[in-house]
C-alpha cells in the first residue's frame, strides 16, 4: 500500500476564475484545508500555494498551483522532485467532463481526456502513474465549446451536484492519505447519490 504524499488540485488562480467549473479542484482542497485546520501559503518555489497536513501516522503536502491550468505540471513536479516524491505517491483532484455532476471517480492513470492540466503534469512527471479524483462538471455537447464551458459557472443546480460530490469524498481522505485506495473506490463508487 503507498500512502499518498502529495494532493494537488488543479485551477486557475484568481477571482475571475474562483467560480468557474475549471476551478472544482481549488474548491475540494478548499474545504480539505478548511476541515483540517491547513492554511495555505504560497511556496514561490513551487509556483502554488502548499500546505502540511497530518493525520494518524501520515503525513502529506497539499498543493494548489498558481501557474494557470495549462502549466500545473510545473508545480507539482517541483514539490514532487524537492521532497523526492513518486508520481504513485500523488493524488491529482480535477475536473472531468466526461462525468456528468455529482460523480466523482477515483483512478489510476489513464489518458488526460483532453485535460490540459493533466496533459502538463504527465509531460512534467514523465509518467501518467498517478492518482486522480474525477469531479464530474458534465459536458457541454460539442467539444468546440469545452473552453467557454469550463471557464463559466455552472448552473445553480450543477453546482449543488458539484457541491455534493465533494461533500461524499471528503470524508474518504484519511483512507486517501493512507493509500487505502481499494476502500476509497469501493467507498466512493457505491455509495448512494440520494440524501436521506
Amino acid at each position: 500500500m503507498t500512502a499518498i504524499r502529495l494532493f494537488a488540485s488543479l485551477g486557475n488562480p484568481g477571482a475571475q476564475y474562483e467560480a468557474t467549473r475549471h476551478n472544482a479542484g481549488f474548491w475540494w482542497m478548499d474545504e480539505v484545508a478548511r476541515a483540517h485546520g491547513v492554511r495555505l501559503a504560497a511556496e514561490p518555489k513551487f509556483f502554488g500555494l502548499a500546505g502540511r497536513i497530518k493525520s494518524g501516522e501520515h503525513e502529506a503536502w497539499l498543493l494548489q498551483p498558481t501557474t494557470f491550468m495549462n502549466a500545473s505540471g510545473r508545480s507539482v513536479a517541483a514539490l514532487a522532485r524537492f521532497y523526492k516524491i513518486a508520481p504513485e505517491e500523488i493524488l491529482v483532484i480535477h475536473d472531468e467532463l466526461d462525468l456528468p455532476p455529482g460523480t466523482a471517480k477515483l483512478k489510476k492513470g489513464g489518458g488526460n481526456g483532453g485535460h490540459n492540466g493533466l496533459k502538463d503534469i504527465s509531460a512534467q512527471l514523465g509518467t501518467q502513474n498517478y492518482w486522480r479524483l474525477r469531479l464530474g462538471i458534465g459536458h457541454p455537447g460539442d467539444r468546440h465549446a469545452v473552453v467557454n464551458f469550463v471557464l463559466h459557472e455552472p448552473s445553480r443546480d450543477e453546482a449543488i451536484l458539484i457541491q455534493d460530490s465533494i461533500d461524499q469524498s471528503i470524508p474518504l481522505f484519511p483512507l486517501l492519505l493512507a493509500g487505502e485506495m481499494e476502500a476509497a473506490m469501493l467507498k466512493l463508487h457505491t455509495q448512494p447519490k440520494e440524501k436521506p
